[in-house]
């Protein structure tokens, strides 16, 4: 690369790194966040609330698509991702700033939730703009190797936040780090807006987009253009079932809920989750240059679908690798110790919450939900007029509560005991206790702590997939940039990439534990990711075309 070229991929990648860093760090930090913001709820429900403000980013980003795309292709890349930029930075900087709830009352949560659905607008708007421009600088034939470097921002964005966190968690100390050290992480984000706007400042616009402009061919209604007619149309919609729906669900599957799996079903304490993915998203991050240089040669779907396909078969076997490795005794319960519900079908529900607002009071979702939350392994066997439910674990059955009948003060009290009933049982089934460190369980105390015999295979098994990710990830920038003309190109690659992995994407948790809450089955939600990424390889394979060698200086790539 020429030093303007190298100028170029690192101006996009830091800043696109640091509105990453921003964006995350919310979603580690939600349940502190949630305490200081919605303290006047109970706990239950301010989680709840605070995970409303987590996925207003995602739900907004879209809209960011829409209103930075068009203003991108109206304007120019280099002015739109100035802007964005900006709105990140100083959203971001603004949380760490702002009053508690015992503060100001109802109007810190209002803020609150006013920043995290301006950052999804930036972050919306960022992301196309990044890679438009670098695209747009690339030669022809290496569009994928400089685009990968894109790629690998969103990884090196959550491993940022992960490792502020946890050093800024070390040096204050736990309590006060609830207190007030959360806002140290949000505070720092200033010094990396103003590295970033000091780099980008320095940018010229992309030549693609000055020779546009210079021949008069802008578009004047990028939207309407991009998704009002079926010539190009019909490229978003293949973009977001060909390509991008299968590649979200693998990305969030391979970084998301991996450390999800490990902290809720597992059972693994945050640092050790957080050391164990750090680790594999240090070993497998090179894979997003690697795969993105290799789509120059071979093409970008051949890739990207392979990686679907890679990680439709071998998610199930990976997991139950990774909770032999990291938990053994919950292994060897779920193998050992069979556990059913016996429930009248009509008392039990599909619990699906991605809003988090809906409330499963019944006795069979009651016990379906206090099963799947222990991540023990069950059957459902539905027996007309069986209410309330009954749990059998072992030799050992035990009758839930009946809603109906329970008022006052017993509301909380019988479904305590019922809890503590499931508990004992469990445990003397094989079942690691609630609320203790299970026997045999991964630990690690220090970031070179993860070179021991259980944890460092379980580091290799999550870089496996890490390097699905990579596989998925690195080449699809270029291809999204290669189907559709520069006029509308911001506008038009946006759109579906920001839907695909705002919504296909985050709404996996709540997909997989109602899945998991149904049929009792701790792996069963992983069939969300393996659906959606197989329906990618089918519809890719058939109808996305491969543009790898396509030139998009060319007359006929703006028509």
């Amino acid at each position: 690369m020429t030093r303007e070229e190298k100028r170029v991929i690192l101006a996009s990648s830091a800043g696109t790194i640091f509105e990453w860093y921003d964006f995350y760090l919310y979603g580690s930090l939600a349940a502190i966040i949630g305490a200081q913001f919605f303290s006047s709820f109970p706990e239950a429900t301010r989680n709840v609330f605070a995970l409303l403000a987590f996925a207003a980013g995602f739900l907004v980003r879209p809209f960011g698509a829409l209103v930075f795309g068009r203003l991108g292709d109206l304007v120019g890349r280099k002015h739109t991702f100035l802007i964005t930029i900006l709105i990140m930075g100083i959203s971001t900087f603004v949380v760490g700033l702002l009053p508690s709830y015992e503060t100001i009352g109802w109007v810190a949560p209002v803020l609150l939730i006013v920043l995290r659905m301006l950052q999804g607008l930036a972050l919306g708007g960022e992301y196309g703009g990044a890679v438009v421009y670098v695209a747009e600088h690339a030669p022809h034939g290496r569009r994928g190797f400089f685009t990968s470097w894109i790629q690998t921002t969103a990884t090196l964005g959550l491993l940022l936040s992960l490792m502020v966190i946890l050093v800024v968690r070390s040096i204050v100390g736990e309590a006060d780090f609830a207190a007030w050290g959360w806002r140290i992480p949000f505070l720092l984000s200033i010094f990396l807006l103003a590295i970033s706007l000091w780099i980008r400042l320095q940018m010229e616009e992309s030549p693609a987009f000055k020779k546009m402009k210079a021949e008069g061919a802008q578009s004047k209604a990028p939207i309407s253009e991009a998704f009002g007619n079926w010539k190009n149309g019909k490229f978003a919609l293949l973009a977001l079932l060909g390509l991008v729906a299968g590649q979200a669900v693998v990305w969030y599957t391979g970084q998301f809920y991996a450390l999800f799996f490990l902290q809720t079903i597992l059972r693994v304490d945050m640092f050790t989750a957080n050391m164990l993915i750090a680790w594999a998203l240090l070993l497998g991050t090179v894979g997003f240059v690697i795969f993105g240089t290799l789509s120059d040669a071979i093409g970008r779907k051949k890739i990207i679908l392979t990686g679907c396909l890679l990680a439709a078969v071998t998610y199930f076997p990976v997991f139950k690798g990774i909770t032999q490795l990291a938990n053994p005794a919950l292994h060897a319960a779920q193998q050992n110790t069979k556990v059913t519900i016996i429930a009248d079908k009509a008392d039990c529900s599909f619990q699906f919450n991605p809003t988090g607002t809906a409330k499963f009071t019944s006795s069979c979702d009651v016990t379906k939900a206090l099963l799947a939350r222990s991540s023990v392994s069950y059957s459902v066997q539905y027996q007309a007029g069986v209410v309330p439910a009954k749990v059998q674990i072992g030799a050992t059955e035990i009758t839930a509560y009946e809603a109906s009948k329970l008022t006052g003060d017993d509301v909380k009290a019988v479904p305590a005991a019922f809890t503590k009933g499931v508990n004992e049982a469990l445990a003397a089934a094989g079942y690691p206790a609630a609320g203790k460190p299970a026997p045999g369980i991964v630990k690690v105390d220090n970031f070179f702590g993860v070179f021991n015999g259980q944890a460092f295979p379980l580091v290799l098994i999550l870089t496996y997939l890490v390097v699905l990710v990579t596989m998925v990830y690195g080449p699809i920038a270029a291809a999204l940039v290669e189907l559709f003309p520069t006029r509308i190109r911001y506008t038009g690659m946006s759109l579906p990439y920001h839907i695909g992995n705002g919504w296909f994407g985050g709404l996996m948790p709540a997909t997989a534990f109602a899945m998991i809450a149904q049929t009792g089955d701790p792996y069963y939600g992983l069939w969300y990711p393996i659906v959606i990424a197989l329906a990618t390889v089918l519809i890719g394979a058939v109808f996305v075309p491969e543009n790898h060698k396509k030139d998009i200086f060319a007359p006929e790539a703006n028509k």
